[in-house]
């Protein structure tokens, strides 16, 4: 089992904090992004909305995220280690492996299963995370 990401926020607040603080590093990328793409000043005001730029924070905060990486078994062991924790189970149990992303705020772990690629599964998570339970509060 590894685990990728940093942000593991404790509370709401927190979690609204660390959101926050992402707002320069959303600009930043945003702006670079579209000098990246040549916009000229004017196609820049008028394409570059304060919704882009909260976009680009939603995907910062959630692909920051920590998430445990492991097997399916790994992730039951875990269930059952901590059965204070309401389980969101996404996909199917018939895989080897799977992600998850405990909520401590929310007394909850989000979990996806996949059979061989990771990545896409970390992504996934990290999404559903983001929009289930992070999305209220930040």
């Amino acid at each position: 089992m590894d685990e990728r990401g940093f942000l593991a926020p404790e509370t709401p607040e927190e979690a609204a904090d660390q959101y926050r603080e992402l707002g320069p590093a959303a600009q930043t990328v945003t702006r670079e992004t579209a000098k990246a793409m040549e916009f000229d000043r004017e196609e820049y005001r008028e394409r570059v909305t304060s919704d882009v730029v909260e976009t680009a924070r939603d995907a910062l905060f959630a692909s920051l995220l920590e998430v445990s990486v492991g097997t399916y078994a790994e992730f039951e062991s875990f269930c059952e280690a901590h059965p204070d924790l309401d389980v969101y189970e996404n996909g199917s149990t018939e895989v080897e492996n799977a992600v998850w992303h405990v909520v401590p705020f929310e007394d909850a772990v989000v979990a996806a299963t996949y059979q061989n690629e990771p990545e896409a599964a970390v992504g996934t998570l990290r999404r559903i995370a983001h929009g289930k339970f992070y999305s209220e509060v930040v």
